[in-house]
């Protein structure tokens, strides 16, 4: 079992910069790809960012490249990402999950947080 906390989500003005945590209890964390997913209101969950179990590896939505970035630090039992350059569509509840599989798709995770809010302002 793995539990996910998120936290370090808020409001921000379009332009500015935030940085989502997602703790993890369990001592397996390191052996789980992680991903991160939005969900705005009215639409379905998309895809972020996800990244491999030893964070050599890590994909991101077409929509977010260039302005956001994963990483994971085993020790901690946490994941991040950094979201820059944000944008009123960035908002959105954020979840982290994790799973088995590197993959961008929600079935490929089998844990998953309970969100965290971000909203961007234009």
């Amino acid at each position: 079992q793995v539990q996910l906390v998120e936290s370090g989500g808020g409001l921000v003005q379009a332009g500015g910069s935030l940085r989502l945590s997602c703790a993890a209890s369990g001592r397996t964390f390191s052996s789980y790809a992680m991903g991160w997913f939005r969900q705005a209101p009215g639409k379905e969950r998309e895809f972020v960012a996800a990244i491999s179990w030893s964070g050599g590896n890590t994909y991101y939505a077409d929509s977010v490249k260039g302005r956001f970035t994963i990483s994971r630090d085993n020790a901690k039992n946490t994941v991040y990402l950094q979201m820059n350059s944000l944008k009123p569509e960035d908002t959105a509840v954020y979840y982290c999950a994790a799973g088995p599989l590197y993959s961008d798709h929600p079935n490929g995770y089998d844990y998953w947080g309970q969100g965290t809010q971000v909203t961007v302002s234009s």
